[in-house]
């Protein structure tokens, strides 16, 4: 048991065990414990409770050599105490048991044309103090001026310019806070296009390109290593956009909704994409200040 995943599936006669991947003995133990706890139970009354002799409970719940049970001890406590073996195992946030839904695995969560909406905010700072995650559609909200956010969300909320700017740039300034760490993944593309005038860029006038690379080049230097951004290449890696909020959500942006994930399962997935991008980085988070400076603008066309 102790190699591979399991999700313990119930009818009403029988348990289906299918394997996937490596669960954690030690996640097991802390969540069996905060179980217990949350009950008010000690180890003998859980164990008459679930059916277990106290033997096997006091080995499973051992700090020193944490292990895991018999896919039938497994499928006992989900069921005794109604939450489920993805929950019990470490590799899912939800609790409740059963067969998962399409609204269990993923939710539809739209975008408000907004830069940092409310959900996005909120999925912030419910993972702080972990790492975020991002690869965004040009380059980070967070490193963008006033005059570029305004221009680029000029068609969001409804055909609109968007509302509440002040609102946008004090949680742009909370994001800039030493103590949230944030890794992001942009194409290198994109900020040359930005400082030549091209593609979504065009028509933002030539000053406020000059301001927006040299703002973006402070911060990357000030906000260093707290906000680290990455270049990469996209004729040698693609990647559309989306954010890994911590071990807890994953939200991939597809223009106007996003997909959010909170399975531990595709949380990893995304995470081992992003590494892959980091991987394949042509500028790397020290050298991204020189790289910006050094960049040709291209005058007002």
């Amino acid at each position: 048991m102790s190699r591979y995943r399991a999700h313990v599936y119930r009818t009403n006669t029988c348990v289906t065990v299918v394997n996937f991947a490596r669960p954690s003995a030690s996640a097991f133990r802390d969540r069996l414990l905060s179980v217990m706890a949350r009950r008010g139970m000690n180890q003998s009354s859980f164990a008459r409770a679930v059916g277990l002799d106290r033997p096997t409970l006091a080995q499973l719940l051992s700090g020193a050599s944490p292990r895991l049970p018999r896919a039938e001890t497994l499928a006992a406590i989900a069921s005794a105490c109604s939450v489920s073996v993805d929950w019990l195992l470490g590799l899912s946030q939800r609790k409740q048991s059963g067969i998962a839904s399409a609204g269990d695995v993923m939710q539809i969560e739209p975008h408000d044309g907004v830069p940092i909406d409310d959900r996005i905010f909120r999925w912030m700072t419910e993972a702080a103090g972990s790492k975020i995650r991002t690869v965004p559609v040009s380059f980070p909200d967070l490193l963008k001026t006033p005059a570029v956010l305004r221009h680029e969300y000029q068609y969001g909320a409804g055909g609109a310019p968007p509302r509440s700017w002040e609102r946008a740039e004090s949680r742009l300034n909370y994001l800039q806070q030493p103590d949230t760490e944030i890794e992001a993944c942009a194409c290198v593309h994109a900020i040359e296009e930005l400082a030549q005038g091209r593609g979504i860029w065009e028509g933002l006038p030539g000053h406020h390109r000059i301001e927006q690379i040299e703002r973006m080049a402070t911060l990357c230097h000030e906000l260093y290593p707290s906000f680290r951004l990455f270049l990469f290449d996209r004729k040698r890696c693609y990647s559309v956009p989306f954010s890994v909020f911590g071990s807890t959500r994953a939200a991939v942006f597809v223009g106007g909704i996003h997909f959010v994930f909170t399975w531990t399962e595709h949380i990893r997935a995304l995470v081992r994409r992003f590494d892959v991008l980091v991987r394949e980085a042509v500028v790397q988070p020290p050298d991204i200040p020189a790289f910006l400076m050094g960049l040709t603008l291209e005058p007002d066309r």
